[in-house]
């Protein structure tokens, strides 16, 4: 029988056999163990990095997340992405009987039964999700992660044969045209990128003969470039925060503070006075409201709508970070927020009860607030000037 995503590349002496798999499928699963099994590779090829490695090895690798650390360094968007995004695998491999990554984590146990190297091809995943939200405009950060939050809401009327479809060439290279046409710097760094490193990796790695084990979604991607002279250096540099960002963001402090001092000089001392209140009231409030979506502790919402006024002065603190951190402190997430975070992911009463998904999502929706806040908080504020 014709096996129409695995695909054979023939180079002087070495031949590379790549398998495009589907992340969720026992198919795919079964596939790569009797390739590896029928082939006897000197080298398999898994498209994981080190990080995501050591997931698929050590279960308990939530165990050791430092939610403190997390807050600090300013990654909870990202670890709040890809907690959602392996939400949607997760429901997808509970339907069809099979975890995320299988195929992966038995082309890994395949490989060492018959001694063969394993190649970790992938690139870095924080630096993949570093270069990603960094590259992106303000409003595709927002989409983005509205799109990944439907994930919580997906439906279960899909079937196994659905899935397997996803394997074929040309379907899975339009949906992911269609995704990229709404979030163009999501494609580019997820896919592309990430084709190049990967096509880079299993070119170079040892052997006459190699397995390499792939989404079905970087296939066409990596056959493009396979073989080719790559620079790798450029997608695995780490951009530079955006000026632009910078500046909008301390624009915003000096054109609060010149509104309230106009709003003295053209209408006196009250007019500077109530433009301070609504500041501080607008931003409170809807910093606040953020807190009370996620049933923050009462003392984060007292917090929020302290912090907010303040911070949306400052680009270099932000409300959420405060939240978060008091949230943390007060309430503590327990081992078993951790133990039970692989199955809390799977749905939205799980993601908002389980502390720690609680406080990531307490972090997002309070900078949401606040900077909701302050958008809304400017206009009413100049309604005091009275030119």
């Amino acid at each position: 029988m014709e096996r129409k995503n695995v695909h054979r590349l023939s180079f002087a002496d070495r031949e590379i056999i790549l398998i495009g798999t589907a992340h969720v499928s026992r198919e795919s699963a079964e596939l790569v163990e009797r390739i590896i099994d029928e082939e006897k590779p000197d080298t398999v090829c898994v498209e994981l990095c080190t990080s995501r490695y050591d997931a698929i090895r050590q279960k308990d690798s939530w165990e050791n997340t430092d939610i403190f650390k997390v807050i600090k360094e300013k990654r909870t968007s990202q670890l709040l992405a890809q907690l959602l995004m392996a939400s949607f695998q997760k429901k997808l491999a509970e339907k069809f009987g099979i975890n995320p990554g299988e195929e992966m984590r038995r082309a890994i146990m395949k490989a060492e039964a018959i001694g063969a190297d394993v190649v970790l091809a992938d690139r870095d995943i924080r630096t993949t999700m570093t270069r990603t939200w960094r590259t992106m405009k303000f409003f595709s950060k927002i989409r983005l992660m509205g799109e990944i939050l439907l994930s919580l809401f997906y439906s279960d009327d899909i079937t196994e044969e659905e899935v397997e479809k996803l394997k074929e060439h040309d379907a899975l290279e339009l949906a992911l045209q269609t995704f990229g046409k709404k979030v163009p710097e999501v494609k580019r760094t997820l896919i592309d990128e990430r084709d190049t490193h990967l096509a880079y990796k299993i070119f170079r790695a040892p052997g006459s003969k190699v397995v390499a084990v792939v989404g079905a979604g970087h296939v066409p991607g990596i056959l493009r470039q396979i073989g080719n002279e790559i620079d790798i250096s450029p997608v695995l540099a780490i951009p530079p925060r955006g000026i632009f960002g910078r500046l909008f963001g301390w624009g915003i402090t000096v054109g609060v503070v010149a509104l309230i001092a106009a709003g003295f000089y053209n209408s006196g001392a009250e007019a500077s006075l109530n433009m301070i209140k609504w500041w501080f009231a607008v931003n409170g409030i809807l910093a606040g409201t953020g807190a009370l979506i996620v049933f923050a502790h009462p003392l984060t919402v007292a917090a929020s709508v302290a912090a907010a006024p303040f911070t949306s002065l400052n680009p270099l603190v932000a409300a959420g970070w405060v939240a978060g951190l008091v949230e943390v402190s007060l309430r503590k997430p327990q081992v078993k927020d951790f133990i039970d975070l692989r199955d809390d992911i799977a749905t939205f009463r799980g993601f908002r009860h389980n502390k720690i998904t609680r406080i990531l999502l307490l972090v997002v929706f309070v900078n949401l607030g606040s900077a909701a806040g302050t958008f809304v908080a400017i206009p009413l504020m100049m309604r005091f000037l009275h030119i």
